[in-house]
């Protein structure tokens, strides 16, 4: 039994408020579990959620326009607060722990002179985190970044880029600190 459903106790409210959502979104594979208060906005159709997934109270999922995409693997946790803009596409895989107040979005906004910033373009790049990973609380990861098979980021961390296997990144902007062993 895994440590969730081994320590997690569902209110009737919250079970019918997880099938609510689970009819909201585009899929939602076996045991996907979604607490009350969780927000799927704009394009709900547009994510995926595996088998065993649990996305915790007051998480946001966004996918931003009609072709953006959310799809997280199976036996992912998705914690409190957190909160997923995709423009374009937003990839997690399955094992992973993303923690309390962590922030993915995988655009920004255009920044040239000349004309106002809010009405330029979106640059949007994909972000894929990998099977088996864990983004500690208050994380930010930005556009075009790709974490590895089993990394670690550390609390606090801001990610752009591409990150190792196995490695454990922190800071802000996020560094190697060290390997799993």
């Amino acid at each position: 039994m895994n440590q969730f459903k081994a320590q997690n106790k569902r209110s009737v409210i919250d079970k019918i408020m997880s099938i609510y959502y689970r009819r909201r979104v585009g899929s939602a594979g076996d045991e996907c579990l979604l607490d009350s208060g969780v927000h799927l906005m704009r394009y709900p159709k547009n994510i995926h959620l595996g088998s065993g997934t649990y996305v915790k109270q007051g998480a946001r999922l966004c996918p931003c326009n009609e072709q953006a995409e959310i799809v997280v693997g199976n036996r992912t946790t998705i914690g409190y607060d957190s909160i997923i803009f995709a423009s374009g596409r937003i990839q997690i895989g399955d094992d992973c722990m993303i923690a309390p107040r962590v922030y993915l979005v995988d655009s920004d906004h255009g920044v040239e002179l000349g004309e106002k910033m809010n009405a330029q373009a979106n640059n949007v790049e994909p972000i894929v985190v990998q099977d088996d990973v864990w983004i500690a609380t208050g994380v930010v990861i930005l556009k075009g970044t790709f974490i590895g098979q089993g990394c670690i980021v550390a609390a606090n961390s801001v990610v752009k880029g591409r990150l190792e296997p196995f490695s454990i990144y922190a800071g802000a902007p996020a560094r190697k600190v060290g390997v799993r062993r």
